[in-house]
């Protein structure tokens, strides 16, 4: 059982707002000029967002820190996290399409987190697979520029779909900050 001393000390590398992740003129979030025009580019904004803060959460820890499960008995670790999102950036190709669906990449319902070990080829495997299924993702979805286009066996929207990813990387990204401050102390937003 851990102890109140076990845990790591608090910190941010943050100088200007001490509950930040990083300093604003260091955020590579921040952008500064006007913010995006239109609804699509404003969806898109937010879930290229989500998806750096996601990188940022995870750099900088070795193999064992990504995949230490913080907060037992849960499987979640950041590692996990990565993998599970690249499932489902392959998931939501499937709802685009009318046919059969991609078979899965890990396998069991669980195999996104239960083979997120420690071992730096899991890893990188893990950071190329995301890479690919989100460029794979995005190409799909680029070929349905209509936001109200309804697509798919469910006929979902496109917008709901783009929406949904959004909330998606948002309630993992919250997941993140919880894993990241167990493993090493660092906090921020």
């Amino acid at each position: 059982m851990a102890r109140v001393s076990d845990q790591p000390e608090r910190w941010t590398q943050a100088t200007v707002y001490p509950d930040m992740w990083a300093d604003p003129d260091d955020d590579p979030r921040n952008r500064h000029g006007d913010s995006p025009e239109g609804e699509l580019a404003t969806l898109q904004d937010f879930l290229r967002d989500y998806r750096l803060t996601l990188r940022l959460k995870c750099e900088g820890l070795t193999p064992e820190q990504l995949a230490r499960r913080s907060v037992p008995p849960s499987t979640m670790s950041l590692l996990g996290l990565i993998r599970h999102l690249a499932e489902v950036e392959r998931d939501w190709r499937n709802w685009l399409a009318e046919g059969d669906p991609l078979p899965k990449l890990y396998g069991d319902p669980d195999g996104d987190f239960d083979g997120a070990v420690a071992d730096q080829a899991v890893v990188d495997d893990a950071y190329a697979t995301l890479e690919r299924e989100q460029a794979a993702t995005d190409a799909a979805l680029a070929a349905h520029p209509d936001l109200g286009e309804r697509v798919g066996k469910d006929r979902i929207a496109i917008r709901e779909l783009l929406v949904h990813r959004i909330e998606e990387y948002a309630r993992h990204c919250g997941h993140a900050d919880l894993l990241r401050e167990c493993v090493d102390g660092r906090v921020g937003q």
